[in-house]
């Protein structure tokens, strides 16, 4: 009998230590976050920080939401010329919104600034424009987005995200793009 306990034992012992060694080599399992709360009201501010790839939407000097972005194609450097891939920095004001371009929603942005447009006459070249806060091409499926640094000079989100952010974001909404 006292054989039969210890042999249990052993096998219970075995078992457990079975356990412990799968569990530190099963995959972890990914645990969904719940969505976070809707937004309401109007954000005050945006702020892109393109080394980071992040923009944040702030209410009250506080962020309430931070998004993952795509810049212009070579987004290092502020934006000098029509072309360039760059992706302006500076202060800026939303000045129009456009909800039939070839992007999902966008909000423009006052640029070129009466500076910009200076310093490209005085170099004899067009400082380009249309810079936007848009969405994916509305060529891409709901869901998908494209990798990496694709825009012409824009700042790109999903279009779940840009719709989000369309709700709170008048025109005269300031946006801060820092290096």
């Amino acid at each position: 009998m006292i054989r039969f306990l210890r042999l249990l034992v052993y096998l219970c012992l075995l078992v457990g230590l079975g356990f412990i060694a799968a569990s530190l080599y099963s995959p972890p399992v990914v645990v969904p976050t719940p969505p976070p709360p809707p937004l309401t009201g109007t954000v005050d501010r945006i702020v892109i920080e393109k080394a980071a790839r992040r923009m944040q939407l702030m209410q009250d000097g506080k962020p309430v939401r931070t998004y993952k972005i795509a810049l212009g194609f070579t987004p290092e450097g502020d934006k000098l010329r029509q072309g360039d891939g760059k992706t302006p920095e500076g202060e800026f004001t939303i000045d129009r919104r456009n909800d039939e371009s070839a992007f999902h929603l966008s909000i423009g942005l006052d640029y070129p600034q009466p500076e910009d447009r200076a310093q490209a006459a005085k170099a004899g070249y067009s400082p380009g424009g249309d810079i936007f806060i848009h969405g994916q091409p509305n060529a891409l499926p709901d869901g998908l987005k494209i990798k990496g640094d694709w825009t012409a000079g824009c700042i790109a989100v999903t279009n779940a995200e840009i719709r989000e952010i369309w709700a709170v974001t008048p025109i005269g909404t300031k946006v801060e793009i820092r290096p």
